[in-house]
């Protein structure tokens, strides 16, 4: 995989994981019983996207890590996806 690829990877992945991190650890303003006037009470208590950046660029290291360390450590690509699962369907040979 070249440096381009490698980087359009970790985008995509990067924006992905960041919607799955965004909810943990945020606090609603219903949560401190201080809702602003004019807001809703699920609104977030304050912001947190730093926290929420950091932990999405941990979280995609490590999945990229894993996924370089599949595909260059064992060998395995998009092709040898079909060849993990054992076809059930076949008859035993006798």
């Amino acid at each position: 995989m070249n440096w381009v690829s490698f980087i359009a990877l970790f985008f995509a992945t990067w924006w992905v994981v960041l919607f799955a991190v965004l909810p943990f650890s945020m606090r609603t303003q219903d949560e401190d019983e201080d809702v602003t006037l004019g807001t809703v009470p699920s609104a977030p208590r304050g912001p947190h996207m730093l926290r929420a950046a950091l932990r999405t660029t941990i979280a995609t290291l490590v999945l990229i890590g894993i996924f370089y360390g599949i595909t260059r450590g064992l060998g395995l690509g998009i092709d040898d996806i079909p060849h993990i699962v054992p076809d059930f369907n076949q008859t035993p040979k006798h």
